[in-house]
């Protein structure tokens, strides 16, 4: 979002422990073949702080099964066949602070009930995030990432960085936690990697050279999967910055296989954004990471009807989308009421605020 409120109090603090090159989709192939079986016992299993559950193959009627491999094909994002696809799903808060909504029955609930397609996952850099321990929060991400994956939904690898907007601050860091992720999937067709959330107060020509710092460090371990670019003004393809896509269709990034990413919050992104996200998505192909029904700091009331207009278009266009945010934070654009993650109960409409019934409602379609 484009300016994160303040972190939430008495939350949990996040603690954990923490080959080969080459082309390597066979063996991602032969991940989708395995046995359902290894799937039961994962759906059966909670998702536990410090013991990330072994990776089992989705069964056939999952999306990840369904799809396999994902790429990009001009400006669209193809599964293993070559045909368009549109990923829905939600993304996590900041891990560090609600990792107590990620467990083995909300995930359940989002594969099952809400039937979500992809499940964003976001290291925050800073604000008591991956740079207070850079192991703990990787091993953090991929028991996720695995919990994603044992239920059969693909998993979006969110940097989330915000404060420095300056996505090169962290170029060290970010470095080394895409090699460990990409070291951990390189043989798995369910990841894709989000290399810059949200970059802000930086010339595009600056986000682009981080994204070619980056994104071969990813492909130097998985060569096959997608990876998703910030855009520049809180990826918002520089209009909030008085900027728009021109910048990014006339200098693209200098890779394949990529996307670019863009975030909107219906009750403050207007019809500028709105048309930005239509003519950026006729020449880029766009992935929206992040959006919410509220304003830019995803609160306040929402605003379903020009949210619509947005699922619309991307409906239309074959967008892929996770909405904001998958937690009991007190503020209206996280989905579950306040108190939630301390329960159980994770299922239907009873536990969630207008906003999760809104955004389940869609993702369901």
């Amino acid at each position: 979002m484009h300016q994160r409120p303040t972190p939430p109090t008495g939350s949990a603090s996040a603690t954990g422990s923490a080959s080969a090159t080459g082309r390597r989709r066979p063996a991602r192939k032969a991940l989708i073949a395995a046995s359902a079986l290894g799937v039961a016992t994962a759906l059966m299993a909670p998702v536990r702080a410090g013991a990330a559950p072994a990776p089992a193959a989705p069964t056939a009627a999952t999306p990840l099964a369904a799809n396999g491999q994902l790429s990009v094909c001009g400006r669209q994002l193809c599964n293993a066949s070559g045909d368009p696809v549109a990923l829905n799903g939600m993304s996590t808060h900041g891990t560090q602070w609600y990792a107590q909504c990620v467990t083995g029955g909300s995930l359940d609930a989002l594969a099952k009930d809400w039937r979500a397609d992809v499940l964003r996952v976001s290291t925050y850099v800073q604000e008591d995030g991956y740079e207070t321990d850079p192991a703990g929060f990787t091993a953090r991400a991929q028991k996720f990432v695995d919990a994603a994956h044992a239920r059969g939904m693909y998993a979006v690898i969110d940097w989330h960085m915000l404060d420095p907007g300056d996505p090169n601050a962290n170029l060290s860091r970010a470095k080394t936690f895409f090699t460990a992720m990409a070291k951990k999937y390189r043989n798995h067709p369910g990841v894709l990697y989000e290399i810059a959330n949200e970059p802000s107060g930086v010339s595009w020509s600056a986000v682009k050279s981080y994204a070619e710092k980056i994104i071969p460090v990813i492909r130097a371990e998985d060569p096959d999967a997608v990876v998703l670019v910030g855009t520049r003004a809180w990826s918002s393809f520089g209009v909030s910055e008085g900027a728009n896509e021109s910048e990014v269709v006339n200098n693209p990034v200098r890779a394949s296989n990529i996307m670019y990413t863009f975030h909107f919050y219906a009750a403050s992104h207007r019809d500028e954004y709105l048309r930005t996200l239509d003519r950026a998505s006729d020449k880029l192909p766009v992935f929206v990471t992040e959006f919410g029904t509220q304003n830019y700091a995803g609160e306040g009331a929402n605003d379903f009807t020009m949210s619509q207009r947005y699922l619309d278009l991307m409906k239309r266009k074959k967008i892929s989308w996770t909405n904001w945010n998958y937690s009991d934070d007190h503020r209206s654009g996280a989905v579950f009421k306040t108190g939630t993650c301390d329960g159980s109960t994770w299922t239907g409409t009873g536990v969630l605020k207008e906003a999760g019934v809104w955004i389940r409602e869609r993702v369901r379609q």
